[in-house]
């Protein structure tokens, strides 16, 4: 009966935790925020089932991660200077219909990854996009041009 009090116990805490964090924070994941929910979710299973810490040292944990979730969310917003560095930058893939390889070396994208993305946007063609973005959540964004406008001229090789 001792794990049914800690169980409750932890969800009314965490049922706490995700009100004070907010909707942005919730809403828009990084892959590092992902790894800190399952480093919480074994610190909460931990204490839950009584392995290794006592219900107070998981809620301290857990506890400490949302504050610090919040905190750089709050200097991420205040500095705006140092959001690239807490957050990452935006990242241009395709340039007038042309896939940059280097960039896509770079981020580690490759060009089946970069179609499905387009595919999934409704791009059907690489000469169609003007400009690409690799955005710091992962996600693509794609601007395409006007059906009126132009491709540019590719250059000779």
């Amino acid at each position: 009966m001792d794990v049914v009090y800690r169980a409750a116990v932890i969800y009314f805490f965490l049922w706490f935790i995700t009100r004070v964090i907010g909707k942005r924070e919730l809403g828009s994941m990084t892959a590092f925020e992902l790894v800190l929910l399952v480093t919480m979710g074994d610190l909460i299973q931990q204490g839950t089932t009584q392995e290794d810490f006592s219900v107070t040292g998981a809620m301290l944990a857990v506890g400490t991660f949302a504050l610090l979730m919040v905190f750089f969310s709050w200097v991420s917003f205040r500095f705006k200077k140092v959001r690239p560095l807490l957050e990452g930058m935006p990242v241009v893939v395709v340039q007038d219909g042309r896939m940059r390889k280097e960039v896509m070396s770079y981020e580690r994208v490759d060009e089946d990854e970069l179609v499905q993305a387009m595919r999934e946007q409704g791009v059907d063609d690489l000469a169609k996009v003007r400009i690409g973005v690799l955005e710091p959540d992962g996600k693509y964004s794609f601007f395409t041009r006007e059906e009126h406008e132009p491709a540019p001229e590719k250059p000779a090789r």
